[in-house]
């Protein structure tokens, strides 16, 4: 949860797909190279809105899932613990690419309850960290995010399901896997067909992963706690020759401070903590961003892209994308900063 100067164009709140694709519109946008600083916009044109966000790669498509933040951000003033700001939920909006660059805008594939308030999707809720995988002996593309009430006191883990990566999903509920705490979270399969959730879990003190079950909608009750009190947030975790690796951020709210990664030799094992994985510009502020993500391309063995997101408080919809690419040497990574940089798909 990071604050950032800079802030998007102003948008509409009349209708969830409006407000998520944008108002300014032009075809055929073409994107030549990621720069961290600019606006990104999809193929018409219109500002992606997708925070806290992940990806899926599934016939040789990327889907982007993210947060859809509403254009209005306000402070919670009842939050005197910390500065609680807030945008209205937009759902989860998705976007498709085949070269990681250029984004066409699917729609928003799990769409607030704005007539229900006591949906967890109601839009004066938390609806955050949404992350999708693919179930093969279901068919089903199973959605895990962050549920919560407006000043983050519920803490709850919520899963939709669809038959296409474009939605429809259709929400199934919310609970706290293992009884505990779920705020930001992440979802990772294994090579092996597991699934876990991590989350930060017991008034994000502790970090919980947990084992899915086979259909990836619940978990099974065997979960580990991890970095215990060190209040670790914001998890991405992946994998590389063999080894697990997660990158974390520290709880300041929505202001920035310095990630950390951790190595594992598998995802319900010891981590060891070896330090902060960033350099570069404001290194030690995780260049002034997040994690959400680390997507590694497939077929390309070297390519691992770390995500992370700029936060505005201020103005969350105005909160901007950092990807970089991850670079490794033996077991140790290392995220250096670059203004722009294209990814090698060939």
């Amino acid at each position: 949860m990071i604050q950032a100067n800079n802030r998007f164009l102003t948008q509409s709140l009349i209708l969830p797909a409006i407000l998520c694709a944008g108002l300014t519109s032009c075809t055929n946008h073409h994107v030549k190279e990621i720069t961290q600083t600019a606006i990104w916009r999809d193929t018409d044109g219109n500002t992606i809105n997708a925070h806290g966000g992940g990806i899926l790669y599934y016939n040789n498509i990327y889907y982007w899932y993210g947060e859809c933040k509403g254009d209005s951000t306000y402070r919670l003033e009842k939050v005197t613990t910390w500065e609680c700001y807030r945008a209205e939920a937009g759902g989860v909006s998705c976007y498709s690419s085949r070269n990681l660059l250029d984004w066409k805008f699917e729609g928003i594939v799990l769409p607030v309850a704005k007539g229900d308030t006591s949906s967890d999707l109601h839009p004066t809720n938390v609806i955050e960290r949404p992350k999708v995988i693919y179930n093969e002996k279901t068919g089903k593309f199973v959605m895990w995010m962050h549920i919560d009430n407006d000043d983050y006191t519920k803490a709850m883990a919520g899963v939709a399901i669809s038959n296409t990566p474009v939605g429809p999903f259709t929400y199934l509920g919310s609970f706290k896997p293992g009884g505990g705490d779920s705020r930001d979270q992440t979802i990772y399969r294994d090579d092996d067909g597991r699934a876990y959730q991590i989350a930060s879990s017991e008034w994000n003190k502790t970090l919980y992963i947990s084992l899915l079950n086979a259909d990836y909608t619940k978990t099974t009750g065997i979960y580990t706690r991890n970095f215990i009190d060190a209040s670790r947030e914001a998890p991405a975790v992946f994998k590389r020759n063999g080894k697990y690796y997660i990158i974390t951020s520290a709880c300041s709210g929505w202001d920035p401070n310095q990630a950390s990664y951790a190595v594992a030799d598998s995802m319900l094992g010891t981590w060891k903590t070896i330090g902060n994985p960033c350099s570069g510009l404001a290194a030690d502020k995780t260049f002034y961003a997040q994690s959400t993500f680390v997507l590694q391309v497939p077929g390309k063995n070297g390519l691992y892209i770390a995500m992370f997101d700029r936060w505005n408080k201020t103005d969350l919809i105005g909160s901007r994308y950092i990807w970089l690419p991850v670079k490794f040497a033996n077991e140790q990574i290392e995220v250096p900063w670059t203004d722009k940089w294209k990814p090698d798909l060939n």
